[in-house]
């Protein structure tokens, strides 16, 4: 493993790879106020025996990337498309498979539509098309949109974790919740962390941007597409999935069973092989 702090479109974001960069690379995208951490270390190491070239990075305001003041990024989304483009520049990286999960889905699409020379195939997990004909989020992620929750001391090491535990478990499917390992693995995200509050609410504020919306677009996508879904995914129920699979030309849908809106590592004898199928070029 090698982590290191690149600048990337004007600001520094870190970085780390594990495996050999003459083998195929694959960049991994994680959702939103997501560091790299949330894509688990034993994880990247199934990918890199693959062999892959597996590279993992801290968005803006999470872990030890450039962070702002809680509640005024100074970037949007646009930013955060195209910071992963930025990170393949300073790596000298051509073309790169893409795997992307929630937020990190939809930068990869973007990604795939705006930039297809650079690359390889995608590989969306849990991530959604949007429209109106699609199933709304669970009740219980509704509710937990509206409703006023007690203030998180995010000073508080274990405040701390106690509220992102939380929401992982609002968020989680029927599988065991494993609450041990994720607290250990918080406690380590938390610890390279620049400033938590920020890490935890910016992503949430960004200004809007004009980009229009990709749905129209799939059909432009010719690169080979993955889609990774959660049967019991509570934001994006799985027709979301099976809706990108449909509206993707070629695409092939692999359901999770049992998963949420996550990848949790009872799923990964699924998606690994699945994933290094598709970068095997």
């Amino acid at each position: 493993m090698t982590e290191q702090l690149l600048r990337v479109n004007g600001v520094e974001l870190c970085v780390e790879t594990f495996g050999d960069p003459a083998d195929p690379p694959v960049l991994l995208i994680h959702g939103a106020s997501a560091s790299m951490d949330y894509w688990e270390t034993p994880f990247c190491e199934l990918l890199a025996a693959g062999p892959r070239f597996v590279i993992r990075y801290d968005h803006r305001d999470t872990g030890r990337s450039v962070s702002y003041p809680p509640g005024k990024p100074a970037y949007d989304g646009i930013d955060l498309v195209r910071d992963p483009v930025g990170i393949l520049d300073a790596l000298g990286i051509d073309r790169v498979h893409l795997v992307g999960i929630s937020m990190g889905g939809g930068i990869a699409l973007q990604l795939g539509l705006d930039h297809p020379d650079r690359v390889r195939s995608l590989t969306l997990v849990s991530t959604s098309p949007l429209g109106d004909d699609l199933p709304p989020p669970a009740d219980r992620i509704r509710a937990s949109f509206t409703s006023e929750r007690p203030p998180t001391d995010w000073t508080d090491t274990e405040a701390a974790i106690d509220a992102l535990i939380a929401d992982e478990k609002l968020y989680a499917g029927t599988l065991p919740y494993d609450e041990p390992a994720r607290r250990e693995l918080l406690r380590t995200v938390i610890s390279r962390t620049t400033n938590v509050e920020s890490a935890a609410t910016n992503h949430w504020v960004l200004p809007d941007d004009d980009t229009p919306p990709a749905r129209p677009r799939l059909g432009e996508l010719a690169m080979p597409v993955l889609v990774l879904h959660g049967t019991e995914d509570p934001m994006f129920p799985p027709a979301h999935g099976e809706a990108l699979a449909r509206e993707i030309p070629g695409a092939r849908l692999v359901l999770l069973p049992g998963a949420g809106h996550e990848l949790p590592r009872a799923v990964w004898d699924l998606a690994v092989p699945a994933v290094l199928e598709i970068t095997a070029s």
